[in-house]
């Protein structure tokens, strides 16, 4: 039972593909129902479609860039209560310092920082219904290890992560005496289409940076969301965890 979320219902951001698909499936595999969020419709129809086989999965379209969609997201909810909300949906971009578009920092900004910040606070009532202290709410933000090391021209998404990983910590000061737990997870490389054309290009020379000697797979990632969000990990708060294979101890990131 240290795992088991039977019960529990889950918001997964960024749901639609990549390690949002990781999570939810690890999610359902443990027994949680889940709803998906992604920004575009027929991305979740086909996620839902997908995981379906695996437990009660439902998907709401959303561009979490903007208040108003995290605060609509929220209420389009069916449910009066909500256990585990993890925010994933994210952006990147990169580019050489002299030619960095003032854009790319407000649309990574928007939808890695903002983006969780309004979501987390428009989820709180729900959040609160069912936390306890021995069995509190979960938020999970992903991070990365990019939030940690020192990475090539991506100033406004390594900046984020960064900035996650710390809001990670003050909320879960704030939030720890309402019983909701706030960790997050910092994925080093994983097969996603964010990291598709990285991998395709040098995946191998990637693989080799992690003791282990190979990238993330689905398991890893399904694995730490399932034990934050469950009795095993019920005492956990305000971690950043890397899931890296190694990565960051090697390089004293």
């Amino acid at each position: 039972m240290l795992f088991d979320l039977t019960g529990k219902k889950a918001l997964v951001t960024g749901g639609s593909r990549g390690i949002g698909m990781m999570i939810a499936r690890g999610l359902l595999d443990a027994g949680a129902s889940v709803y998906l969020s992604s920004r575009k419709a027929d991305a979740c129809e086909d996620a839902v479609r997908e995981l379906s086989e695996f437990g009660d999965v439902h998907a709401i379209p959303a561009d979490l860039s903007t208040r108003d969609e995290c605060e609509r997201l929220i209420s389009s909810l069916p449910w009066d209560s909500l256990d585990i909300l993890v925010n994933n949906a994210g952006a990147t971009w990169g580019a050489p310092m002299d030619e960095f578009p003032d854009h790319a920092w407000d649309k990574v900004l928007d939808i890695n920082l903002k983006g969780p910040f309004y979501l987390t606070r428009a989820a709180l009532p729900l959040l609160r219904v069912n936390a306890t202290q021995d069995d509190p709410s979960r938020v999970i933000n992903i991070g990365s290890i990019d939030g940690i090391g020192v990475p090539m021209n991506r100033y406004s998404y390594s900046a984020s992560k960064a900035a996650i990983h710390q809001l990670t910590r003050v909320l879960a000061r704030e939030l720890g005496p309402s019983y909701i737990t706030v960790n997050a997870v910092a994925p080093g490389p994983f097969e996603s289409k964010m990291m598709a054309a990285t991998l395709a290009a040098a995946g191998d020379e990637i693989a080799a940076l992690s003791p282990l000697g190979r990238i993330g797979r689905p398991d890893d990632m399904a694995g730490i969301a399932v034990f934050l969000s469950s009795r095993a990990g019920s005492y956990v708060n305000g971690a950043i965890i890397p899931v890296d294979g190694g990565i960051t101890v090697v390089y004293g990131l």
